[in-house]
């Protein structure tokens, strides 16, 4: 794991105040990563209820940096007083409770994308939005804040950058997603896929109706309970959406990958024939990208755990100005870093003096 990453409180934010927040899906991935980077980069809360509606998830109990918490069952009534309300769960889950969080006078941060398409939703990235230079306006009463899917993350912030090389004539980018983006029921089926296959017995096909252990799979099956097509077209509608008045254009496959955790890109780009790697490796390091040896490679298992995303770089052979960049990152981390940002952008916006 990486050291904690600590980020001050935005200036924005008066001095002093303090929030509730609840975490709803706190029993999920990314509800846990959530809650472990609320914790990294000292978000001002005064108060952090982890709720649930999967029943097996309540009364757990859940480590909240030095202290423990129960899990406790989605009502109506927790949602009173709170500031921030982070969806973490399903789209089923967040679409079943996130009104009544609304109607409670909550800040919404959505990270199932399930509230893309509601009346006043936005789709943010800070890491993106600071790499453009721009503030968004702030709203005294914000629609949903939808944090977008890690792999658009990566992919806006990568070419965005590239730009300062030289504008890409081509860009072509093959995305590998891990079990982990299907939740927990993902990776217990990945997990059991891959005992039944060296024990010799059927295979569970509940999630993705199809077989992933030892497999990379460019399409699900016809049960699937969530089309791989679906994750193409989200990433690259966030992609346009992200990248500002002129969001970079790029050719996209998405791919699913037998392993639990970590997004791999293959990103191909054509430059001015005059830049070398060198240039290129200057022109997308910085904030949140790290530039690492192509000789030793970033991977899955190295990305674990950081917040950042880690980028090797080799010239093309046949291709002037063509170059590679292969680059990983922590997808259920990347996901919880976006949605903690979205509520440091609007922070400054909920009342001063008591708390809501």
């Amino acid at each position: 794991m990486s050291a904690p990453l600590k980020v001050a409180i935005p200036a924005a934010t008066p001095r002093g105040q303090m929030f509730r927040v609840a975490i709803i899906g706190a029993a999920s991935l990314k509800g846990k990563e959530v809650a472990e980077v609320l914790n990294e980069r000292n978000f001002p809360a005064l108060d952090v209820r982890l709720l649930d509606d999967e029943e097996q998830a309540q009364g757990q109990l859940e480590a909240l940096g030095d202290e423990v918490s129960f899990i406790q069952k989605v009502r109506a009534e927790q949602f009173e007083h709170v500031d921030f309300a982070f969806f973490a769960g399903d789209a089923r889950s967040t679409r079943k409770s996130w009104k009544i969080a609304r109607d409670a006078g909550c800040t919404i941060v959505d990270l199932s994308g399930a509230l893309e398409s509601e009346p006043g939703a936005t789709v943010r990235a800070v890491s993106a939005e600071r790499e453009l230079g721009v503030t968004p306006a702030p709203e005294l009463q914000p629609g949903p804040c939808v944090v977008p899917h890690p792999g658009a993350v990566m992919l806006t912030l990568l070419l965005l950058r590239l730009r300062k090389a030289g504008a890409p004539a081509r860009a072509i980018a093959t995305l590998q997603i891990p079990a982990s983006e299907a939740g927990q029921k993902g990776m217990d089926e990945l997990h059991q896929q891959t005992v039944n296959l060296l024990s010799f017995q059927p295979l569970p096909k509940d999630v993705y109706d199809a077989q992933v252990a030892f497999n990379l799979l460019p399409q699900f099956g016809a049960r699937a309970e969530s089309p791989l097509a679906a994750v193409e077209a989200r990433v690259l509608r966030e992609v346009r959406h992200l990248g500002g008045p002129q969001p970079p254009v790029v050719s996209l496959s998405v791919l699913q990958a037998p392993v639990f955790h970590g997004l791999a890109l293959s990103l191909y780009v054509e430059l001015p024939a005059s830049v070398d790697a060198a240039g290129v490796g200057k022109a997308i390091a910085g904030e949140s990208v790290v530039v690492i040896d192509a000789g030793d490679p970033p991977n899955n298992v190295s990305a674990a755990g950081q917040g950042e995303i880690q980028v090797s770089i080799q010239k093309d052979a046949s291709q002037a100005g063509g170059f590679w960049l292969w680059a990983v990152a922590d997808n259920l981390r990347l996901a919880a870093i976006s949605a903690v940002e979205c509520a440091e952008s609007l922070a400054s916006t909920r009342p001063v003096g008591k708390i809501q």
